[in-house]
């Protein structure tokens, strides 16, 4: 069992912390208001710093919602370089930049540390259900280290590549999953507009090519008209700005990652950035003028 440092304890990394917990991996965290009482239950300890952690820890884990944020907690005053031992292994599973991680990682391996980047897919569900899928970006040392912890938090780990590739793919599943949550929204607005039962429209889909997780998950969300968050607008607009500014310097065109961006930021300029991203249909709704169901 290891000792491990996890910073970032928000509705993905606080069931994430608790299956390592549950497997016998002592943690702790940074002091940040109340701690969650399960989590102290199972007897995860509060440290002042990331300095601390990293002096206690064997593996230090973040899940923070942006780059900046990631690289304030190890490089920042009091940060986890101040604290690293020699073969420290850092565990990057917040989505940011990925030539920004492929920086860190340089930074972290010249303090003696052995980095690696594994964004997570699958929303709060599949935190709490250990059914994570988790994309890597890292040496092969650094991945058969990491594997045995990951495995205790997802279901479907993938080596990706060298450093920042797993940053990489996160963006391209970002990518996916807002445009197809997008299709979703507008397919269900036209059912309602002509009339359908929307319920038995998303039956029915979900039997034929259409079918797909998000069809299933956030289809139902949308015709229950429940937003509250599995994964917030306000950060899935963080990782379609990743994918916008990459496609920038590749000379690529996105044009439906754009209009899916311009969709959440609607929402976000009507207070929705706390919704969950499913609420891309209140956007659709507004231009329309037709609320689904009604």
């Amino acid at each position: 069992m290891s000792k491990i440092g996890f910073i970032g304890l928000g509705i993905m990394g606080r069931p994430m912390a608790g299956h390592l917990l549950d497997a016998g991996h002592e943690l702790v965290t940074v002091k940040r208001g109340t701690l969650d009482a399960t989590l102290a239950e199972k007897g995860m300890r509060e440290l002042d710093s990331p300095r601390a952690v990293a002096e206690q820890a064997e593996v230090v884990i973040t899940m923070v919602p942006d780059t900046p944020d990631v690289e304030q907690v190890l490089f920042g005053e009091g940060g986890v370089i101040e604290g690293l031992k020699p073969g420290t292994l850092v565990i990057d599973m917040s989505s940011i930049a990925p030539i920004a991680t492929q920086g860190f990682a340089k930074r972290i391996h010249e303090a003696g540390g052995e980095y690696v980047d594994a964004p997570v897919s699958g929303g709060e569900g599949g935190a709490i259900n250990a059914a994570l899928t988790i994309m890597v970006g890292a040496t092969e040392e650094g991945f058969s280290r990491a594997k045995p912890i990951l495995e205790v938090m997802g279901k479907t780990i993938t080596h990706i590549g060298g450093h920042g590739a797993g940053q990489t793919c996160k963006v391209a599943n970002q990518i996916v999953v807002a445009l197809t949550i997008e299709a979703v929204a507008e397919g269900l607005l036209f059912a309602s507009k002509a009339g359908a039962d929307v319920a038995k429209v998303r039956e029915s889909l979900l039997g034929g090519l259409a079918q797909s997780k998000i069809l299933d998950v956030h289809g139902e969300r949308m015709i229950k008209r429940t937003f509250d968050p599995g994964f917030k607008i306000k950060l899935h607009q963080k990782d379609l700005n990743l994918a916008l500014e990459g496609a920038r310097s590749l000379n690529l065109a996105l044009p439906g990652t754009a209009n899916a961006q311009q969709l959440f930021q609607a929402c976000t300029a009507h207070g929705g950035g706390e919704w969950d991203h499913a609420g891309i249909l209140r956007a659709l709704e507004a231009l329309s003028d037709h609320e689904v169901g009604n």
